[in-house]
């Protein structure tokens, strides 16, 4: 592409000694070069660089195409282009695409869009990574919940390493992921994409995938921006009626992990209001604290339609210009995921004199920045994608040209993105994401069971293991003529693997949620899947009589708007299983035979009698909880059966004892657990951080530095952990605080730190912990951060229900005001 020369030059010359534009010019500073480009741009030219379009790769290496929805207007790209384009909205996760044949699409469209602005400025391209790239024939990790059960943040890291790779590999700049919200009501579909809980585990966990996806050139968004996890009785979208303090403590935390530690540059906003300001709105939030406060510099975008929505949803703008203005205003620089307020609305809008151009150019200068940092406006910018670099350019060429159905072939199937390391990967995540709940000794197998009845609705449904945003359960299944373009094991598929000479039993026995018949091929009434699922039901009891062992497989059905049992828009009025999974569950428990219940979903469930059986009665031999654990997750899941794999995960987000006591959380004021002023009692049938390994550790020696420390000092302890069992195995260490009288009501207690401790049969090792001050601080009174004196007691436990160790320290001293450039941690670390 030829610039054109009239431009303000650079005095470097470019790469083949032309003169260059300044902004082209990566010699010069980058605040510099945004200037010079700023100052050549037309109004037009500077709002198109604030929104993006929604389009759709071609499947035979064309120009993409724009997507149509039904929130979207037409979109004319010949009418666009020549102003310029900021974003393209999911080039490889709209449509089944072939990677390398969606690597040329993108490209061809990058040169569209370059060839069509009379700066040559590319879009960037952004694509959904919330397990793992989603994008046809791309590894389908395990879903956010599991990297929080794994308590490994440097696991999560190289995970996240790995997804923006294969992202820049294909001409991909920037990943709508980590979710940050804390799961405040386990009701709300999205749980399986958060991180669990408790906002020190999220804010870690997430961080470290920030950081991964950073360092791979990719440009991490958090998300929601903030409080939508919080929403009313678990449903998507609706009000959030939270406090202050409670969105300072509980919902903010993780957000400024990352923004401080991650070197994140983007955030989405998010939905939902809070006490009736919507968070695209919100002045205080986007600019006040996110900026002003926390010093971030990045870009902030549009949740898919939600500046739209302060018209249609939230009714705080009376048209599409009031809703551009307000979002602009409070700090929104992106629309996305197309073009709607943004456009025309706003373009007449500031011609009008009605919005302020300065609210543009502080958008704008932010957009460009971060094209400038991306490289995408230096002057040697490549538009060819690492995996086509080495493709010849006469076969580039040919493809969607005259002959080029010989070409779309020997490109297609080149590009592979779910090549065996990633699949290690992911299994090594899906590992220590399985969270072994309760065992009674049969588990592992031993040699003595000969058969095995493994019945219930995930058994043979190898997507049981994908959660809402995996290709295949967002994308796929609306395109049912196309393979999945992955390997996905059934549990049936993995057992039979792990266990050789076991036979092996299986019967799906009922639907996943009472609604449909998948073996039906047409319509069948809600009578007759009833009837169905009861005759399931009485075979399954049959076929576990006759078997040493009985796994019952049950769980979700990832999907979108109600189309699952878990995920975007489904959410569930109580935790009870779907369908009639609790009465399978019950039958088989009833037959007296050793039951193993496990469960691959997106959400905590209350399992009746099988957890928490009345005395007498038959609970389960074992659970084993996975949720959503990727593409491969049964073997994961099976090899924790066998034993060829030892259990480490850890419980995320409580397991209810009850199905209809919500919200609960272990992160709960005394008032707020049970009591007997209340005949609900919302106790956990297995707590935050609970999880069974295959040995046993004993917990000792407890030290602790100074009993008295000051409201800036800090404290130290250690102890020592060793693995008293037979078997080699992982401890995870978690530290607690409890403040037992503070100005404010507190939760009991509070994740403060924790680690991982692999331990060889019979070693030991002592863990030292560092708690500053800090760390222990809270939102008082007044609405300001404060360090108070008082006791404390530091809880060393191996969940928040199993403390094994109490070091009862105390701060002393005036109270103490911090802000956000206190301590976030503290450390433990394995000596």
């Amino acid at each position: 592409m030829t610039l054109q020369t009239n431009l303000p030059s650079s005095a470097v010359p470019g790469p083949g000694g032309e003169t260059v534009p300044v902004w082209s010019d990566p010699s010069v500073d980058t605040a510099t070069r945004v200037k010079a480009l700023m100052a050549e741009m037309t109004l037009r030219e500077k709002v198109a660089q604030l929104f993006g379009v929604w389009v759709g790769a071609s499947a035979e290496g064309g120009e993409v195409a724009p997507h149509q929805h039904d929130m979207e207007d037409g979109v004319d790209l010949d009418a666009l282009l020549p102003d310029g384009l900021g974003q393209l909205t999911r080039p490889f996760g709209t449509n089944p695409v072939d990677p390398a044949l969606g690597a040329l699409s993108l490209l061809r469209t990058q040169e569209r869009v370059r060839s069509a602005n009379r700066f040559g400025i590319p879009a960037v391209a952004h694509e959904e990574c919330l397990a793992g790239f989603s994008a046809w024939g791309a590894t389908a990790y395990p879903v956010p919940l599991s990297w929080g059960a794994s308590f490994d943040p440097a696991l999560v890291r190289r995970m996240a390493a790995a997804i923006g790779r294969d992202m820049r590999s294909v001409g991909v700049h920037q990943g709508l992921a980590p979710v940050l919200d804390v799961v405040r009501d386990a009701r709300w579909g999205r749980v399986e994409e958060t991180i669990g809980e408790d906002p020190y585990l999220v804010g870690t966990v997430a961080t470290a995938y920030v950081q991964g996806l950073e360092s791979a050139g990719i440009v991490a968004t958090l998300k929601h921006f903030a409080g939508y996890s919080a929403s009313r009785g678990g449903r998507n979208h609706a009000p959030v009626s939270m406090g202050a303090r409670e969105r300072a403590d509980v919902i903010l935390p993780p957000f400024e992990m990352a923004v401080r530690e991650g070197g994140v540059r983007s955030v989405m906003h998010a939905y939902t209001d809070t006490d009736g300001i919507p968070s695209a709105a919100d002045r205080e939030l986007l600019t006040g604290l996110l900026r002003d406060t926390w010093g971030f510099d990045g870009t902030v975008v549009a949740d898919y339609f939600g500046i739209a929505f302060l018209k249609i949803m939230h009714g705080v703008a009376g048209d599409w210009a009031e809703a551009a203005a307000a979002a602009l205003a409070a700090g929104v620089d992106v629309e996305l995921p197309t073009v709607k307020t943004f456009g025309e609305p706003l373009v007449a809008a500031l011609e009008a004199g009605d919005v302020d151009v300065a609210l543009v150019d502080r958008a704008l200068e932010r957009v460009l920045r971060q094209k400038v940092e991306l490289g995408l406006l230096d002057a040697g910018w490549d538009p060819v994608p690492e995996v086509l670099r080495d493709v010849p350019a006469d076969v580039l060429a040919a493809v969607a040209g005259p002959g080029d159905e010989a070409a779309v072939a020997a490109l297609r199937g080149t590009v592979d993105l779910d090549g065996p390391a990633n699949r290690a990967l992911a299994r090594e995540v899906a590992e220590q994401a399985v969270v072994l709940l309760a065992n009674d000794g049969v588990l592992p197998l031993g040699p003595d069971v000969r058969r095995v009845a493994l019945v219930g609705p995930t058994a043979e449904d190898p997507m049981a293991v994908l959660g809402c945003y995996s290709f295949p359960a967002h994308v796929g299944l609306a395109h049912p003529e196309i393979p999945l373009g992955i390997s996905l094991p059934t549990l049936a598929a993995s057992l039979r693997a792990e266990l050789p000479g076991v036979t092996l039993d299986v019967l799906p026995a009922i639907t996943l949620d009472g609604t449909s018949d998948p073996s039906s091929t047409g319509a069948v009434s809600t009578a007759e899947v009833a009837a169905a699922d009861a005759a399931g039901i009485a075979a399954a009891v049959e076929l576990a009589r006759q078997a040493d062992v009985v796994v019952v497989a049950l769980g979700d059905r990832a999907g979108l708007f109600g189309r699952g049992t878990s995920g975007e828009g489904c959410d569930a009025e109580s935790l009870r299983l779907p369908g009639t999974q609790q009465d399978l569950l019950d039958a088989l428990l009833a037959t007296g035979r050793p039951v193993v219940a496990t469960i691959l979903s997106g959400r905590p469930y209350a399992l009746g009698a099988a957890a928490t059986p009345a005395p007498g009665e038959p609970g389960a031999a074992a659970i084993v909880q996975a949720f959503f654990a990727g593409e491969e997750g049964t073997p994961a899941v099976a090899g924790v059966l066998s034993g060829r794999v030892a259990p480490s995960g850890r419980l995320p987000v409580s397991v209810p004892g009850t199905e209809g006591a919500q919200p609960t959380s272990y992160l709960a004021a005394t008032l707020a657990q049970a009591t007997d002023v209340s005949n609900i009692d919302p106790t956990a049938a297995f707590a935050f951080g609970h999880g069974l390994t295959y040995t046993s550790f004993d917990w000792s020696d407890l030290a602790v530095s100074v009993a008295e420390a000051a409201t800036d000092g800090a404290f130290e302890a250690s102890f020592v952990v060793r693995n008293a069992g037979g078997r080699d195995g992982v401890e995870v260490v978690q530290l607690y605080a409890h403040d037992p009288v503070a100005s404010v009501v507190r939760p009991v207690q509070r994740l403060i730190g924790y680690v991982r401790v692999p331990l060889a049969a019979g070693a030991s090792a002592r863990v030292s912990a560092t708690v500053p001050a800090d760390v222990l601080s809270f939102t008082g009174r007044d609405g300001r951060r404060i360090v108070e004196p008082g006791a404390i007691e530091l809880r060393f436990g191996a969940s928040s229900a199993d403390v094994r160790l109490v070091a009862p320290v105390r701060l002393v001293g005036d109270v103490r005001v911090v802000d956000h450039t206190r301590e976030l941690h503290a450390p433990l670390v394995v000596g």
